[in-house]
């Protein structure tokens, strides 16, 4: 399965990870460092969840931090793959609850961490359209620039899942 499309259009972000709403942080991989170069994104012990959406060895965390994996592909998904963002959703929001920190990250923290993130905003009250802004303007313009991403928020996840699963 292709986790990862290469898009060399696509910027990548100034950051490792940025805060989208408090203790809830989306991320990636891979960030332009100060002097404009990539740089590798290591996450350790910064976060009591760290939820990988594409796996890179040696990019942490540390032994002890909670980890969920459950790599996607940047592209359609299937009802078993919604259903494991659903469930990392619901994880994020209750790890949020109790007042730990949470990051969500894939490749440059755009777009499967955008749908895990969102759908955590979604379960906490905010509208889809309200999770996208909010992510936009905190993580990046370039954020959930996947428009099937988008389509599955506004449907709602659960509605999207049933759809998939009826065209497999």
């Amino acid at each position: 399965m292709r986790t990862r499309r290469k898009q060399p259009d696509v910027p990548a972000p100034d950051a490792p990870w940025n805060e989208i709403v408090p203790g809830l942080w989306m991320g990636g991989h891979e960030f332009r460092g100060r002097a404009g170069q990539r740089e590798t994104a290591v996450v350790r012990s910064e976060f009591d969840l760290v939820q990988t959406l594409l796996r890179l060895p040696g990019h942490g965390p540390d032994q002890g931090v909670r980890h969920h994996v459950w790599p996607i592909p940047d592209g359609r998904l299937d009802g078993t793959q919604l259903a494991g963002v659903m469930r990392l959703a619901q994880a994020a929001a209750e790890t949020l609850e109790e007042g730990c920190t949470v990051l969500v990250r894939c490749w440059h923290g755009y777009n499967r961490s955008g749908l895990v993130v969102a759908q955590a905003l979604v379960r906490q009250g905010r509208s889809a359209e309200e999770a996208i802004r909010l992510i936009r303007s905190r993580r990046s313009p370039w954020a959930l620039h996947n428009e099937l991403f988008v389509e599955y928020l506004r449907a709602g996840l659960s509605t999207a899942r049933l759809l998939e699963e009826l065209a497999e």
